[in-house]
């Protein structure tokens, strides 16, 4: 729980990445939870995301259980909440061909159930605050794994190419040429699944001549601080611009609303338990009361989300800054697809391709736009 109260602090917290989160344990030789040296970015991921680790009320793990488990609850406590028949595995027997005439083997498929079928276990609370919890879940919510199709890295995967005619992410793939060399490129996903019925984007295109004139226009950022800042800030600005009026009074309204709606709920039950009205009339006031508890749980959702991406940006912010205001480009050179990728994704980078090759970049770095992105050593100009 140690190492688990640190992923959470890491990412929800300090505003660590997933992948900041693997470098420092790979660094400082934390064993992962079977011993072993290698960390699985994956498991930092599902760990953020595990129920048992968010607290809950006696009032939620109530509309989860059965009377029977909630009556040996303490309804001041609170509770994670570990699930249960999440999976279904079929199995069966394989005969496969050998030098003993038959061999015989077990082969089993593993599915997901729906969530109506999983079955909801109480823990002991992990110590976690719940906000923790949710800002962590936030700050990977829209996260996408880099595709590892083929040997190489794909770093404008994960959602950062996009077809520029439908708006879709694209696929990366490969293509075996003459000398049984393999060419890398990116294709519009939603063509490669549905043909012209799903996108007219036909064309595909080379990964490493898309990916050498976006990286020619993030470094040449790179190398101009002052610059950088001002998309960096432009980009904080816009986010800012969503927020309707002072964020925390806003907040405070909706939190004003929730506890309003529980003391109205406990009101019109001590009515109808006097008789003053009818269950019918509760029912319609309850309902009413829920619609009310909803809109207000999700502005404060929206809000705090916005409020936690500013944070992020922010944080993102200093950190670019920090790290290359006295970059060289002799250092920028010696940056691997995976570095690339993260600062890719620090930057907010969208890389939209049009079918004529010429790409249409936003981000921090305002809205450029490249032509003749089949050339690596094209010059990008603003738009």
């Amino acid at each position: 729980m140690r190492i688990v109260r640190r992923i959470f602090h890491m990412v929800g917290v300090e505003g660590f990445s997933q992948n900041a989160v693997y470098n420092a344990f790979t660094r400082e030789g934390i064993p992962t939870p079977g011993g072993g040296k290698h960390w699985d970015r994956g498991f930092i991921r599902k760990c953020i995301l595990d129920d048992a680790y968010r607290p809950h009320t006696f009032e939620e793990v109530e509309e989860l259980v059965s009377s029977d488990v909630a009556s040996r609850l303490d309804p001041s406590a609170r509770y994670g909440i570990w699930w249960f028949n999440q999976r279904r595995v079929q199995t069966r027997q394989v005969s496969e061909p050998s030098q003993n005439r038959r061999r015989y083997r077990v082969e089993s498929r593993t599915t997901m159930k729906s969530k109506e079928e999983w079955v909801a276990v109480p823990v002991p609370e992990a110590g976690i605050p719940r906000e923790v919890v949710d800002t962590a879940r936030a700050a990977i919510k829209d996260n996408r794994v880099p595709s590892k199709a083929g040997r190489r890295f794909w770093e404008l995967s994960g959602g950062i190419i996009r077809c520029g005619v439908c708006g879709n992410g694209m696929h990366s793939r490969h293509y075996l040429a003459k000398g049984k060399y393999q060419y890398g490129y990116y294709r519009c996903r939603k063509y490669q699944q549905h043909g012209d019925a799903g996108c007219n984007h036909r064309k595909s295109h080379r990964a490493d001549k898309i990916e050498a004139a976006v990286w020619e226009l993030v470094s040449g950022l790179l190398q101009d601080p002052e610059r950088l800042r001002q998309g960096l800030e432009d980009m904080i600005d816009r986010e800012r611009e969503g927020l309707h009026g002072d964020p925390t009074r806003e907040a405070r309204t909706w939190l004003e609303k929730l506890a309003d709606v529980g003391r109205k709920r406990s009101r019109y039950q001590d009515m109808a338990a006097e008789g003053y009205i009818t269950f019918d009339e509760l029912g319609a006031k309850l309902q009413e009361l829920e619609e009310t508890r909803r809109t207000a749980e999700r502005e404060l959702d929206t809000l705090n989300r916005r409020q936690a991406r500013i944070e992020e940006l922010e944080r993102d912010k200093a950190s670019l800054l920090e790290e290359y205001s006295d970059v060289v480009p002799e250092a920028l050179t010696e940056l691997s697809a995976e570095d690339r990728h993260q600062l890719y994704r620090m930057l907010r980078l969208e890389v939209y391709v049009l079918p004529d090759g010429s790409l249409d970049i936003r981000g921090a770095v305002g809205t450029e736009f490249c032509t003749s992105a089949a050339t690596p050593t094209a010059t990008p100009k603003t738009v």
